[in-house]
């Protein structure tokens, strides 16, 4: 089992102690660093500029929002990233959600399957720099025709030849037919609130996307966000993590159109997304929070002794999981989980 760093989106602020965090993890053996982005700090620079201090974790994106930047300059940040770091880089691509896609970025959210198809794709043309790049499909045409065009655009390579022609781009999928979408297409799946006892429901969505494109899973990564905390006092750590289950399920997400709170219905909690999505919306997320039981944190972390840890580590790599993405706040942590997952 493979551990990545999850360095996260910043609050008010940028975290204080991300660059110590980031020489730990390369220090202590963990395969990867991620950033991600919501709708204040961006995934990029963070990356460019914590990992400049490191030599051989790889950089991942976890994840870029679409909706963001256009596909050619999402290939840009990526190829230049890849060469800054030596052939490092993860690009980790997510839809988002039509709050924040068409609040923020001002895009519309429909069709988001047929968008990532789209968007993957020219990026692919840019990395392998083959012919000129171009798309003739209705969400990112290049060269663009629509309205306001002059139509002087022409198709063109990448100025600066790629580091890797199969730069690894990774997608965050909830849904059978993203997950299926992501296998078909990308190189791994980010998954979110992955439990491991429904394994056997994700390799079907997943075993649908390699029969459409011919891929082999030997090479596909599974990278699941886990809180993974070694300690005596599981209880209390569960306590802490249940007001961020509360906010995915009940707050990050439209009501009516929660992909969060759809991956725990599909868990078997349906009456308890509906309970914390009520409270939550009323305002009362303290309430929401006590509402989340203790089984669903468990489903969906690692919490316990050195010994708990090592075996559900063995559990979640049995079910399908290549990398475990942990958020881990000072450095004893990282040395404690590189210790427990060895």
């Amino acid at each position: 089992m493979k551990l990545g760093l999850q360095l996260g989106y910043w609050g008010a602020g940028p975290p204080q102690n991300a660059a110590v965090l980031v020489a730990a993890a390369e220090e202590f053996g963990f395969d990867a660093v991620f950033a991600a982005e919501a709708w204040g700090s961006d995934a990029f620079t963070p990356l460019a500029w914590w990992g400049s201090e490191t030599s051989r974790v790889r950089l991942g994106t976890s994840v870029v929002q679409m909706s963001a930047r256009t596909p050619a300059a999402c290939a840009m940040h990526a190829l230049t990233l890849d060469h800054l770091s030596g052939g490092r880089f993860i690009l980790g691509l997510g839809v988002s959600g039509p709050q924040v896609v068409e609040g923020w970025y001002g895009q519309p959210f429909a069709k988001p399957l047929a968008r990532t198809r789209e968007y993957v794709s020219i990026l692919q043309q840019v990395m392998a720099r083959e012919a000129p790049v171009s798309n003739d499909g209705p969400h990112y045409p290049l060269p663009y025709q629509g309205p306001g065009a002059l139509g002087l655009g022409k198709p063109l390579k990448p100025i600066t030849h790629p580091l890797r022609a199969d730069l690894p781009i990774w997608l965050g999928a909830e849904g059978p037919k993203n997950v299926a979408l992501t296998s078909e297409i990308a190189d791994g799946w980010l998954a979110i609130y992955y439990a491991p006892r429904l394994a056997d429901m994700y390799n079907e969505w997943l075993d649908e996307g390699f029969a459409k494109s011919g891929r082999s899973r030997e090479n596909f990564e599974v990278a699941a966000t886990c809180q993974v905390v070694v300690t005596d006092d599981p209880e209390s750590v569960r306590a802490m993590l249940k007001p961020f289950v509360a906010l995915y399920i009940g707050g990050m997400g439209a009501p009516g159109m929660n992909f969060h709170a759809e991956v725990f219905t599909r868990m078997g909690y349906g009456e308890v997304v509906q309970d914390v999505g009520k409270l939550f919306q009323a305002g009362r997320k303290d309430e929401a929070a006590q509402v989340v039981p203790d089984e669903l944190v468990a489903e969906i972390s690692i919490v316990g002794d050195a010994e708990h840890v090592r075996e559900e580590v063995r559990r979640w790599e049995k079910a399908g999981v290549t990398t475990l993405l942990v958020g881990c706040r000072d450095v004893a942590s990282i040395k404690a989980l590189s210790e427990a997952c060895q």
